[in-house]
């Protein structure tokens, strides 16, 4: 319970650092009344008031100077004057001198702390993941709590170069770290050997972004904002829970896979062969692109820029190459053509037409009935998988404003209630009016509520069963899904300024 106590203090203790406000801190028991010499607090009455905050950087305070508050991080401290609150350092060290008094609590975490005798701290001492260093006769005024990690705390300070010169520069490469230039070497290693193994699958994803590069960063762009809600619906469901680590490495491996397609494309282009067909000359380009990248990387804010472009093209790019091998192995059936009867001759022609002037239509025809949608295209899986994605945003949007997040249920619940209304009021949503989508019944009669509901309810079991219910749209010759098929309904694609009904 008193270590647990202990660690708590420490968060509140760079907590309060942070915001710069003090936190309320046990009293100390039966602290001695020392107060800064006359001399020491009319020079330093005016520095009281500030805060002193260093970042890799030293900070030292001299004898006769006081602040109220002190933070450092990645740096060493020295203080030899009057602190009037807290004194937090992080992965450094701290000199405590004899002419110095805190008043507040001393935290270091990370690092080591020298105190001379003489110097006083009124409140807690807290090291966690370092040494003390104290004269026999020192107590502070507060708990006393020492936690050694120093190897952990090596490790760790280890990345502290990389976070400031690179991760607050906005650049993946830091050229003057050896770890990272191991790193890169590994990862361009791996990289190569996804290459040479999986040589088809690569050659596929530059031949995708030649040919759509804005459609591939469109794909991948829609991917990212598509996963999360999909993992929210899929965990929703035990069947749908045990899904989700297996699409996230699928995500994964499609990442992987797309940045080095990524890189073959560039190193490509500049040969002049964006999509390589040999093995050795598809090693070469990759090389060359991965170098390319490699060096935009150590480029300040431009480093994370292209780092998180070349990510998302990837991903596009290997979702489009996926789509393009589904339909080669699986195309769709061609129709059975039936020939004419040999022995029934051909119908003798009808007598020329004579011209007769057309009367007025009675009435307009309506074009937007369901047998008028049956005659358009079915809707291709890209589209569907479009309106779904806006769909989906806009029904988080409302349901952020609504505070149903919290709720488990309720996002299932407002997306099944928004699917049902829109189908039932225009056979559409708004994300298939975007996308120019409608939903027509198999029979020709007009979309109803019992219609929309079924629709709505077999869209969950077919998300919720591993998601093939949506992927059947990719095999299936009239590119209905399982809950197209239960509710017998087709999803088509109508021009553009299509009326709505």
């Amino acid at each position: 319970m008193k270590r647990a106590r202990m660690l708590s203090i420490v968060l509140a203790a760079l907590l309060m650092t942070l915001v710069g406000s003090r936190a309320a801190a046990q009293p100390p028991a039966a602290p001695v009344s020392i107060e800064p010499t006359r001399q020491e607090s009319e020079s330093a009455r005016w520095s009281t008031q500030y805060v002193a905050v260093r970042f890799g950087q030293d900070f030292t305070l001299h004898q006769g100077n006081s602040v109220r508050q002190v933070l450092v991080i990645n740096g060493s401290a020295t203080i030899a004057g009057y602190v009037r609150h807290d004194i937090t350092v992080v992965f450094g060290t701290i000199n405590v001198a004899s002419t110095a008094v805190i008043d507040g609590s001393l935290v270091v975490i990370g690092g080591n702390a020298k105190i001379d005798p003489g110097a006083q701290v009124r409140q807690n001492l807290l090291i966690a993941g370092g040494t003390i260093d104290s004269p026999a006769g020192f107590a502070p005024g507060g708990d006393h709590l020492v936690i050694g990690a120093a190897p952990v705390v090596d490790r760790v300070k280890a990345f502290l170069p990389w976070i400031t010169e690179g991760l607050l520069l906005g650049r993946p490469i830091v050229p003057h770290l050896r770890w990272v230039w191991v790193v890169l070497l590994v990862f361009f290693l791996v990289s190569l050997a996804l290459n040479l193994i999986f040589l088809d699958a690569v050659r596929l994803c530059a031949s995708s972004l030649a040919a759509r590069p804005l459609s591939t960063f469109l794909v991948g762009l829609l991917v990212l904002l598509l996963t999360g809600p999909l993992v929210l619906i899929l965990a929703a469901s035990v069947i749908g829970l045990a899904v989700v680590p297996f699409l996230l490495c699928a995500i994964v491996i499609a990442w992987i896979i797309g940045k080095v397609g990524v890189a073959v494309w560039i190193g490509g282009s500049v040969s002049g062969n964006p999509v390589p067909q040999g093995r050795a000359t598809t090693a070469l380009a990759f090389v060359i692109g991965f170098a390319l990248i490699s060096l935009t990387y150590m480029v300040p804010v431009l480093g994370f820029i292209v780092y998180g472009l070349v990510g998302v093209v990837g991903l596009g790019a290997a979702t489009l190459a996926f789509s393009t091998a589904y339909r080669r192995e699986n195309p769709p059936r061609p129709k059975p053509v039936v020939p004419p009867p040999a022995d029934i001759p051909p119908p003798p022609l009808p007598p020329p037409a004579t011209f007769t002037p057309a009367a007025e239509p009675t009435a307009a025809v309506d074009l937007t009935s369901t047998p008028a949608l049956l005659q358009f295209p079915r809707a291709e899986f890209l589209d569907r998988l479009c309106a779904f994605a806006l769909d989906v945003a806009l029904v988080l949007i409302v349901a952020g404003s609504l505070r149903l997040m919290d709720d488990p249920g309720g996002p299932v619940l407002l997306m099944l209630g928004y699917h049902v209304g829109f189908w039932t009021w225009k056979a559409t949503t708004v994300g298939g009016i975007i996308c120019q989508l409608r939903i027509a019944r198999a029979d020709g009669q007009p979309l109803r509520f019992v219609d929309a509901l079924i629709r709505g309810l077999s869209g969950i079991f077919s998300i919720a069963l591993f998601g093939l219910g949506l992927l059947w749209v990719l095999r299936d010759p009239e590119r209905q899904g399982w809950h197209d098929r239960i509710a017998g309904t087709y999803v088509v694609k109508v021009p553009r300024n299509y009326p709505l009904p």
